[in-house]
């Protein structure tokens, strides 16, 4: 009996240790992005992408989570949404990580479907305004260097559209994004659905930053995520880099949980992008 009992704590601190690697182990994950559009100024560039943090903590202060982002020396740094969680708002919590990240470099933000379930859009973003974020409302900023330019452009989440189908709403918020952009620009595009890269890809957004499945939650070796927001099960996309006609859009596993407490085979991501003219 003694022996049964030791046998079923070693059996539960080992299930512990796997759980606990499976949602506090932060895992970089690099990728190059070769175009010939890409300006020649802006080759080399390295954007770092956080998404779905979902008030997840890493360390006193993010401290865990800043040292990651910084190890991954960006030159901006892209939020992909979910900042927040609606089951249990607490802005403040995130905004330790958000206050760090502005005294090291430029952030934009845009909305995911936690910021709109909680309905409170307007108080988040411009909190994070205040601070010194780029929040992006369906509208484009433009960076220059060396007198050559890139938008970046950002979206809303569908949920802010009401009734309107998602496919609908996001077309109508990608096209006016894209309303001040020149057509043969290089567009790096900030939206929380990975599910809609259809839309993207009819408006030919060079390259998408997503995120929002959070990898399928439970990830199943050698088949892929489990189950996603809006996909369903076995999504499609989750993670990873994706490809349709001229678009490529990457895909964030994300930070924190949403449909089940615990991140199984799916350790938390951050994603550092360089791009390369060539």
């Amino acid at each position: 009996m003694v022996r049964k009992i030791f046998i079923l704590l070693i059996c539960l601190l080992v299930l512990w240790i796997f759980l606990e690697l499976n949602n506090s182990w932060i895992q970089t994950t690099r990728y190059t992005i070769k175009s010939e559009e890409i300006p020649k100024a802006f080759d080399g560039l390295n954007i770092v992408q956080i998404s779905d943090l979902q008030e997840a903590t890493f360390g006193e202060k993010q401290v865990k989570l800043m040292n990651a982002i910084r190890k991954a020396n960006p030159d901006l740094v892209v939020i992909t949404g979910d900042l927040v969680d609606s089951n249990h708002y607490d802005l403040a919590n995130s905004l330790d990580l958000i206050e760090q990240l502005v005294a090291t470099t430029d952030v934009f933000f845009v909305i995911g479907n936690h910021e709109v379930a909680i309905n409170q859009v307007d108080e988040i973003t411009e909190t994070l305004s205040s601070l010194g974020v780029h929040v992006l409302r369906n509208e484009a900023i433009h960076l220059e260097k060396d007198r050559e330019v890139i938008s970046i452009i950002g979206v809303d989440d569908p949920l802010m559209m009401g009734q309107q189908s998602p496919v609908q709403a996001m077309e109508q918020m990608v096209q006016a994004a894209l309303s001040t952009v020149p057509q043969e620009r290089y567009t790096v595009l900030l939206s929380h659905r990975p599910e809609l890269i259809d839309v993207y890809a009819e408006n030919e957004v060079n390259l998408v930053f997503s995120g929002h499945a959070h990898g399928g939650q439970i990830r199943l070796p050698g088949v892929g995520g489990l189950i996603a927001p809006g996909q369903g099960w076995f999504p499609r996309y989750t993670s990873g880099e994706h490809h349709v006609e001229k678009t490529t859009m990457i895909i964030n596993r994300g930070l924190g949980n949403s449909l089940f407490p615990y991140r199984i085979f799916n350790r938390p991501e951050i994603i550092a992008v360089t791009l390369k003219n060539s």
